[in-house]
């Protein structure tokens, strides 16, 4: 059994991936630290997990104790902990703060998109850094056509993110409040997506711009991307069954979906088309399971040599 712990506690992510870990067939939980919460039960937090678990907030870092922990911490405070903490050589990490997504001198944390890296997750990576919601759709959406150098003009983005986490006095997640939302997508997520495609079309330099809103509906993440191009979408839809031929979670839907395929799972739905010259493409994720805690538990999956479905193969909410 793989034995977990998880760094933080209080934030939505944080309660899904319990939900998720509780349920896999390979994973312990061993405790959930956080001093500000110490000798709370987790289901005070999260009362939707009563009865699923009966998890006690600990300020004990029993490192020995644990193969991986979760680090469920803010923005800003992922980094601070590993600063101030000596994490034992070989403890593996995934961190859902977002502080080690960009690459540089003092990152030895591997970005985990499993669809671009998993190569990297299975061949020995100690720590990992999973993408931010909106970046793990536009990124989907765009990276068959970055294989094949053809993203060459301004990228028009609208995303519409649910507003799933004003209730129970959850702290909010970064895409579930409006100026948070507008905020991180134009200072901190574009210029990871700009990184991620450049790894398969080095030549990128094409302009990003977002418009970001929170819409009416619980959950759930929609980015619609457009962009000139003279190519029809029946050409460019090989290249994406191609690329996401071997991969588990990204399908290529005929139509357009709706959101309630992805709610509730860890897939990722992508459609294709043209309009007016321009070619459209709409990709959906549920922003806390594969923008969160689902793509979180993947990528364990991924570190530890299982198979990436394990405890991932859940109900989406559409009848």
């Amino acid at each position: 059994m793989i034995k977990a712990g998880i760094i933080g506690g209080a934030n939505r992510n944080a309660g899904e991936l319990v939900r998720l870990l509780v349920n896999h067939p390979d994973v312990v939980i061993k405790w959930v630290h956080s001093h500000e919460h110490y000798g709370r039960r987790f289901t005070d937090l999260h009362p939707g997990l009563l009865g699923e678990t009966d998890l006690i907030f600990t300020d004990d870092l029993a490192y020995t104790d644990v193969d991986v922990v979760f680090l469920c911490l803010p923005k800003g405070e992922g980094r601070r902990f590993v600063e101030r903490n000596s994490l034992p050589a070989g403890l593996k990490v995934v961190d859902l703060s977002g502080d080690f997504r960009l690459e540089n001198s003092d990152n030895d944390f591997v970005y985990a998109l499993p669809e671009l890296n998993r190569k990297a997750l299975v061949r020995g990576a100690v720590k990992a850094s999973v993408p931010g919601a909106f970046a793990t759709a536009v990124n989907l959406a765009l990276l068959p056509l970055a294989k094949h150098l053809m993203l060459n003009r301004t990228l028009h983005v609208t995303a519409i993110s649910g507003r799933g986490g004003d209730d129970c006095g959850i702290e909010q997640p970064e895409f579930l409040t409006l100026p948070e939302f507008s905020v991180s997508i134009a200072h901190r997520q574009t210029e990871e997506i700009r990184s991620t495609l450049r790894n398969l079309q080095a030549s990128f330099a094409s302009d990003i711009d977002v418009v970001a809103m929170r819409g009416p509906h619980a959950r759930g993440l929609a980015v619609m991307i457009y962009f000139d191009s003279p190519v029809p979408a029946d050409t460019v839809l090989p290249l994406y069954d191609e690329y996401y031929s071997d991969h588990n979670f990204t399908f290529i839907s005929p139509r357009r979906p709706s959101l309630e395929e992805v709610v509730g799972t860890n897939k990722c739905i992508i459609h294709v088309e043209n309009a007016g010259g321009k070619l459209v493409i709409t990709a959906l994720v549920d922003e806390v399971l594969k923008g969160g805690a689902g793509q979180a538990v993947h990528v364990m999956n991924l570190l530890f040599g299982l198979h990436e479905k394990v405890g991932l193969q859940l109900k989406s909410t559409v009848i």
